[in-house]
């Protein structure tokens, strides 16, 4: 699909890898939005050099209308879209700062991981509230520089309702973000957001515990065990919270349930398609020595599976090890996986 500029007024408020995405390709289609984000290096970076994109090898440099989170009360602009693209424990806070500004018929679309959209319908209202569930890896090292891993060609944001109806905006928003990579539309929010969750709750706490990309998970025998058991605790949970969930890397929920071996193996070939030295989030949190997001993935999966009546022990464990790297108790390395594996048996 297309996109030419639109009329909308578009803001996009956290600007790590996906908001800069975002921001930046759609700066680049000639659509009007400023960026917005609380890194400060980053955002004068931008202001005054632009915004240098690196994606599948071309580099390109494009000016960008950048404001730090203290200029936000200057805007005199009220927008049509807000992009939200902050980390899950900055959602409410950052709503509130951008509520003032969004217009009453205005959207706010969660481009995040976890279910964000739980918390932020109740203070926009649900029908303001629009999901965008990720399949894109993207990293920001450097003020003012995005390196892009995902190519433009293959599926990087999927658009849904709140209700799971296909209407005229969700189609427009389809056509504005296809500038920033390949749009699809869902009428199974949830479910495939869940789904996003399963992969999520895999790849984040392994790869940053064991130091390693995506591509690598199934290079050593316990990092296959333990991928295998959070998959399949992340899958029950969502039967038994009843999402009809859509396809995990090409595996329906029940197939993937009954060979959780497929389901790995998938999600590596998937992976292997970012290239090798691609980096998963919380792997990218822990470099940077910054809080991650794991109460909001494998957390998140724990409370609904305490709500459920389904155990989740290998995901207790991947909270315990993961919060054990943030507070700089050990730091990323092979050896963490063994060890995860030992907090899940009660054994350490």
């Amino acid at each position: 699909m297309t996109t030419t500029p639109s009329s909308k007024k578009i803001a996009v408020v956290g600007t790590g890898g996906t908001g800069s995405v975002i921001g930046g390709m759609l700066t680049v289609a000639g659509h009007d939005v400023v960026m917005i984000d609380q890194w400060g290096a980053h955002v004068d970076a931008m202001k005054a050099s632009g915004l240098h994109m690196s994606i599948a090898g071309e580099e390109f440099t494009s000016p960008v209308r950048a404001l730090h989170l203290y200029e936000v009360c200057t805007l005199e602009d009220s927008f049509d879209i807000v992009f939200l693209a902050c980390k899950s424990y900055d959602t409410l806070w950052l709503t509130q700062l951008i509520l003032p500004y969004l217009k009453d018929d205005g959207v706010l679309v969660s481009t995040q991981n976890s279910l964000n959209d739980e918390w932020i319908a109740p203070v926009v209202g649900p029908t303001r509230d629009i999901g965008c569930v990720l399949t894109m890896s993207s990293e920001v090292f450097e003020p003012g520089h995005l390196k892009r891993n995902t190519a433009m060609d293959r599926t990087t944001f999927v658009l849904g309702e709140l209700h799971g109806r296909v209407t005229p905006r969700l189609q427009e928003l389809q056509s504005i973000l296809s500038a920033a990579g390949k749009t699809e539309l869902t009428t199974n929010l949830w479910g495939t957001r869940w789904s996003k969750l399963v992969f999520n709750c895999i790849v984040a706490p392994v790869c940053a515990l064991a130091g390693v990309g995506p591509a690598h998970l199934t290079d050593a025998p316990e990092r296959i065990r333990v991928c295998l058991e959070l998959g399949r605790e992340a899958l029950l949970v969502g039967k038994a919270q009843g999402y009809s969930m859509e396809p995990v890397f090409g595996l329906s929920m029940e197939e993937a349930a009954e060979s959780p071996e497929a389901l790995v193996d998938n999600l590596v070939r998937a992976s292997q398609a970012e290239g090798r030295e691609a980096r998963s989030f919380f792997h990218q949190d822990i470099l940077k020595g910054r809080k991650t997001e794991v109460d909001y993935i494998n957390g998140l999966v724990t409370r609904k599976g305490r709500e459920s009546g389904v155990d989740t022990p290998m995901n207790v464990a991947a909270v315990t090890m993961v919060k054990r790297l943030e507070r700089g108790q050990m730091g990323p390395a092979p050896v963490n996986i063994g060890k995860m594996e030992r907090v899940a048996r009660g054994l350490e």
